[in-house]
């Protein structure tokens, strides 16, 4: 691949706006954003359909669950109805214990706003990354798809690219790290940088490999 081919590829992947906001979630630094792309990072993590993920993250605020606080509220045999509803399988009392456990610490911790998570870490990216994976149910996976998308709003934590995006990027001949992205995608463009990494992961998620090399 050319250099400018690789140019087009990546103006046609970070023109998607990423991963989060194409699946229906707002990437915007406000306490209930934040939160539920927390919790979509959570189900994405778990093995299985990623589909089930999507739905089950977009069941907890249609259920009045949109915050931390709210969702700390909740009733667990309620999370465990919601949740076995939008289609998990598997353990679903364990997933709906760890989603509430994971709201009522960040309810403790940083009074259900992750903002103040980082403003703790003082924007230092290796301390917001441990005080992530000191949540409940938060770990270095869960974290890289958290960071993955929140990077365009905490640019101090770029570059981010998950498991997923770098194998995208590896098969697409974009490169084999997040540094090889972060310069494909400009010096300073984190929101843009977002963009590319969740599309390349969404590439990866729906095989989607022959449709954006034609």
């Amino acid at each position: 691949m050319t250099t400018e081919d690789r140019k087009r590829l990546v103006r046609r992947l970070a023109g998607d706006r990423g991963f989060a906001e194409q699946y229906g979630f707002r990437v915007t630094n406000n306490p209930s954003s934040l939160f539920q792309l927390l919790c979509l990072a959570v189900l994405l993590a778990r093995r299985g359909d990623f589909r089930r993920a999507l739905d089950s993250a977009h069941a907890l605020p249609a259920n009045g669950w949109d915050s931390a606080a709210r969702l700390a509220r909740s009733l667990h045999a309620d999370r465990v109805r919601v949740l076995r509803d939008a289609g998990q399988r598997g353990d679903v009392d364990q997933l709906a214990d760890l989603l509430g456990d994971l709201a009522r610490t960040v309810v403790e911790r940083y009074r259900g706003d992750l903002r103040r998570l980082r403003a703790t870490a003082g924007h230092d990216p290796g301390r917001e990354r441990a005080l992530l994976t000191a949540l409940p149910g938060v770990d270095d996976q869960v974290a890289d798809l958290f960071l993955r998308e929140t990077q365009a709003l905490w640019r101090e934590v770029a570059p981010v690219a998950d498991k997923r995006a770098l194998t995208a990027a590896r098969r697409l001949g974009l490169g084999r790290s997040a540094d090889d992205l972060a310069e494909l995608a400009g010096s300073g463009e984190s929101e843009r940088l977002a963009w590319l990494v969740g599309a390349l992961a969404r590439v990866d998620l729906e095989q989607r490999y022959a449709e954006v090399t034609r």
